[in-house]
């Protein structure tokens, strides 16, 4: 009996990874379990050298355990691209956040904003910066801990105006989607997949990570609020 394929995510390809998996799982008899967690942990525990097979990550989080040994150099592929939206909570007034400058407004209007601990919540800040809002909005921002999301905060009413991936919103209870973040401002994320150092299964992670980066792949990003990369 082969052993279990261990893949650890950040919390923002939970989904589109628990899909493709069963997708793959038609054709090919294989065990895998996938753990899902806030990314800067997931990335802790490979770096200390914790047995996975297969990290999927954002791309430059990747890069980084490539330079530190803990995943194999070479072994990086780009899997999805993923945007940013906007939500409120669910029966709530819907700001308009059609252009940068309505977004604007909407957020400095908002009692309380949330993101999150992750890459597009550092972009975020980046932007708030540049719009020189930052400190006005330091008093008024909740940010969801690693592995909470930000719409589950919206839905309790803990933040008037909600910030993640798209991926991570669409299938919440009790929040109204706004759209996606403007072009002129969108954040999109690259998630990229690696082999660990630490895998016993490198030959069967590879056929996987090149199933999760063919065209049989697309119509499941889609579904989940993404793109291929």
């Amino acid at each position: 009996m082969a052993s279990t394929l261990k893949i650890i995510s950040s919390m923002a390809t939970k989904q589109v990874l628990a899909e493709l998996i069963a997708l793959y799982q038609k054709d090919h008899a294989i065990d895998i379990a996938l753990e899902s967690v806030g990314g800067v942990d997931a990335a802790k525990r490979v770096q200390a050298g914790e047995a996975f097979d297969l990290v999927m990550l954002a791309q430059d989080a990747i890069d980084k355990l490539i330079a530190g040994g803990a995943v194999e150099a070479g072994s990086r592929v780009d899997i999805v691209r993923s945007g940013v939206a906007v939500a409120v909570r669910a029966g709530t007034p819907q700001p308009d956040i059609g252009s940068e400058e309505a977004l604007k407004a909407a957020v400095l209007a908002a009692p309380s904003i949330s993101y999150s601990t992750g890459p597009s919540g550092v972009q975020l800040v980046k932007l708030f910066e540049r719009w020189g809002v930052a400190e006005q909005l330091q008093s008024r921002t909740v940010q969801a801990p690693p592995g909470v999301p930000v719409g589950s905060l919206v839905a309790k009413g803990e933040a008037a105006l909600g910030f993640q991936q798209l991926a991570e919103l669409i299938h919440l209870q009790g929040i109204s989607l706004l759209g996606p973040l403007p072009p002129a401002v969108q954040i999109t994320t690259v998630f990229s997949g690696g082999i660990a150092r630490a895998a016993s299964q490198g030959d069967a992670a590879r056929a996987l990570l090149d199933f999760f980066a063919s065209p049989a792949a697309a119509q499941a990003k889609q579904r989940q609020g993404m793109e291929a990369a």
